[in-house]
């Protein structure tokens, strides 16, 4: 069975490009019947948060990544969180230091400093390796002391990504590496190898920046005795400029792009498309995901994140019925307007979600655009008012008033006929009232089309803000 692990560590909010991996994961898992694991690799205590923590878990539940073993939800492989392991890392490095393929290190910082100091010295170019000076080291029990793998230094590493094809790495490459620190904290290879495998893990994807860390972990998962793993590193997610994408970028958490409203499913769809090809198609419902997915479409190149592009799946996410329901829309689109101060629930706001699917680009602009539908009287772009809602405009504004009032039935259609049968018998042209009146009953000169405006607002509302603003218009000066 498949097994795949998501591992973050909790040192600060969640990044897309590890999102993008726990994606990938999750879809496999899904794809193949298999298990997504969630594991807290929690051992920089310095950096470590339980507010960190809390974001992984609500940053993955939001985007619909559950997860079906790990903290919360529990499992037969746990505890799931790094610090939580530290008995299981010792006992594991003491196992190996028996075998003889660790062992303790005695050497000082002051030691391997000046070891570093002395080659220096001699090749300034020279790239320090550990020399293995206590592997044969006994007589120093009581001394502090890192344990360190026994690194071969003939032979090579070789192992097939599923992206990037066969790799191959020299041992002579490796040095003795540290398994544990002096206070029994795991390292990173070590930590994550022996929770691989003890926890059954199938195949660890990451980026490509992670591939110096496979072979020394393959010797790892070998001395082990342990089955090794399948690997997929995939492309980088770079800024424009072609950097590492971090925050000086703009945003790049997953909590940032929920408070900007986007869709969990379209932060989803724009990651899977960014380091994976499915033909031309670049919109995708997560089932669809579930089913194209697959490792050999992953592209070698890394890519650049292109914001514009990211808005735009958004978009056509909130656009697209099938995708985002009226449901999910009104509640993706509910905290945004509360947040304006309207008094609206659920309820109130899915009938009125036609005016805007054509237009909002995320939960946030929607909210903003169906301000006025909810909000009396609407705020007014002083601009535009100053502009439109002069003594010239009374006249076509309370006749308009006279002609929505006595609409039947009160629908988009049947004022659209009422209203051009009022404008041809005077003599005008739609353009001659149509900013005027959307300016009253908005607020501002750009909104939905007219007649379902004032369909949404209803015969009271609407006449009632007709007038309104026929009689601020003819005190203005």
């Amino acid at each position: 069975m498949t097994r795949v692990r998501f591992a973050p560590s909790p040192t600060g909010y969640l990044h897309i490009g590890g999102v993008r991996t726990a994606l990938f994961y999750w879809l496999w898992a899904r794809k193949t019947g298999g298990v997504f694991v969630l594991r807290i690799e929690d051992t920089d205590q310095e950096r470590s948060t339980e507010e960190s923590v809390r974001v992984i878990f609500d940053s993955l539940r939001w985007l619909g990544l559950t997860w079906d073993e790990g903290p919360e939800v529990g499992g037969p492989n746990g505890p799931y969180t790094q610090m939580e392991r530290l008995a299981i890392y010792q006992s594991t490095a003491e196992r190996l230091i028996q075998e003889r393929k660790a062992y303790r290190c005695f050497c000082t910082k002051e030691e391997l400093e000046a070891q570093r100091g002395a080659l220096k010295a001699r090749d300034p170019k020279a790239t320090f390796k550990y020399p293995g000076t206590c592997r044969d080291r006994r007589d120093e029990p009581d001394r502090p002391f890192v344990v360190r793998f026994v690194a071969p230094d003939a032979g090579v590493v070789r192992y097939v990504d599923k992206v990037f094809g066969e790799v191959t790495t020299p041992n002579s490459a490796q040095q003795d590496f540290v398994l544990l620190r002096s206070d029994g904290v795991p390292l990173y290879n070590f930590g994550a190898v022996v929770d691989d495998a003890s926890m059954g893990i199938t195949l660890v994807a990451r980026g490509r920046d992670h591939m110096v860390n496979t072979p020394p972990q393959i010797l790892l998962y070998e001395a082990l005795g342990a089955p090794l793993p399948e690997f997929a590193h995939l492309p980088m997610m770079l800024a424009p400029s072609g950097e590492k994408l971090s925050k000086r970028h703009g945003a790049v958490s997953v909590g940032e792009y929920r408070e900007q409203g986007y869709a969990p499913h379209a932060v989803l769809n724009y990651l899977a498309r960014f380091g994976w090809s499915h033909g031309d198609q670049e919109v995708f419902s997560l089932d669809q995901l579930v089913a194209a997915f697959d490792w050999d479409q992953c592209n070698r190149s890394d890519g650049k994140f292109d914001a514009k592009k990211f808005l735009a799946i958004n978009y056509e996410h909130l656009k697209t019925e099938r995708l985002t329901g009226d449901a999910a829309y009104a509640a993706g689109t509910l905290p945004f307007a509360r947040a304006r101060g309207l008094d609206v629930d659920a309820a109130r706001l899915q009938p009125a979600l036609p005016l805007i699917r054509e237009r909002a680009t995320t939960f946030a602009d929607a909210a903003d655009r169906l301000d006025f539908v909810f909000r009396d009287p609407p705020r007014f772009d002083e601009a535009a008012a100053s502009k439109f809602l002069v003594p010239a405009s009374v006249g076509a504004l309370r006749d308009l008033s006279d002609v929505v009032e006595q609409a039947t039935p009160f629908t988009a259609v049947a004022i659209d006929a009422a209203v051009h049968a009022w404008l041809d018998a005077r003599g005008l042209a739609i353009k001659d009232v149509a900013q005027p009146a959307r300016v009253a009953l908005t607020g501002r000169t750009a909104s939905p089309g007219l007649f379902e405006v004032i369909e949404a607002l209803g015969r009271e509302r609407a006449v009632a803000r007709l007038r309104a603003a026929a009689a601020n218009a003819a005190v203005r000066s």
